[in-house]
């Protein structure tokens, strides 16, 4: 599996010879209003082009539909590009112009790969309930290493059973420490830390952070305390436009940045 982090929660993954687009978010910096009164948003632009973001794509995952996630307006993908989304948002992506919405209700299959839609916490109390449902993925094929993809979530135990239940051999952890209200909505440091410490046989990959201003944890601290808490060669904290191979752990070279 190939993992190349765009920004933010943006991803474009070869999985079982196929090319997905995760969460495909493609505006232009500060061309949305600040969450935290520091700056517009996004903060930082595409580390490429977006129609190279989008090329070679034949499915996009979209795990909800904040506006850090997808465009809709107006929409930034070809609107016959496929796309997997948790059922109450398959209206609203039909409504924007796209034409090949499938509800991802619990499983299905497509080209080979078995996809599972998980959910998510996006934060407690009213925040939390304001924010909606958002959902994770989990892929699996054959030869490949099973990837949960949790999405924007906190840590919870529906997060922990799910890593019991799937035994995924990577997850992907949205772990900038966003805040609304004072009221955190993603993982942050030690959320992650934690998630890491509870799956001892997979490698995680920290996305999502250093793109919105309402984000709290940056790249260099998430890097130093996996260090700190002997957690830094399985808790990979990529760069904008940086490209990852990851393999089974029990292969040679399980995890290699590119």
């Amino acid at each position: 599996m190939q993992l190349h982090l765009i920004r933010n929660a943006t991803l474009r993954l070869t999985y079982a010879g196929h090319t997905l687009l995760v969460d495909p978010f493609l505006a232009e910096p500060h061309t949305q209003p600040s969450l935290a009164g520091r700056s517009l948003n996004p903060t930082v632009p595409l580390p490429l082009p977006a129609d190279e973001v989008v090329r070679g794509a034949e499915l996009a995952l979209v795990s909800h539909l904040h506006p850090d996630h997808m465009d809709l307006t107006p929409p930034r993908l070809p609107l016959q590009l496929p796309l997997l989304a948790q059922p109450g948002d398959a209206a609203r992506l039909q409504a924007a112009g796209f034409t090949a919405v499938q509800a991802l209700h619990h499983d299905t299959q497509w080209n080979g790969i078995h996809f599972t839609r998980t959910g998510g916490t996006h934060g407690t109390g009213r925040v939390g309930q304001a924010m909606g449902e958002v959902s994770g993925f989990v892929l699996r094929a054959p030869g490949e290493p099973t990837l949960y993809l949790a999405g924007d979530t906190i840590w919870t135990d529906e997060v922990r059973a799910q890593i019991d239940t799937a035994a995924p051999d990577v997850i992907v952890t949205h772990s900038g420490g966003a805040q609304l209200q004072d009221t955190l909505i993603i993982m942050d440091t030690a959320q992650t830390l934690a998630l890491a410490a509870a799956a001892p046989q997979a490698t995680v990959v920290a996305v999502h952070l250093e793109a919105y201003d309402h984000m709290t944890v940056t790249r260099h601290a998430l890097r130093a305390a996996a260090q700190q808490a002997g957690l830094g060669s399985r808790l990979l904290v990529p760069e904008d436009g940086e490209i990852m191979e990851l393999t089974r752990p029990s292969a040679p070279g399980a995890t290699r940045p590119l």
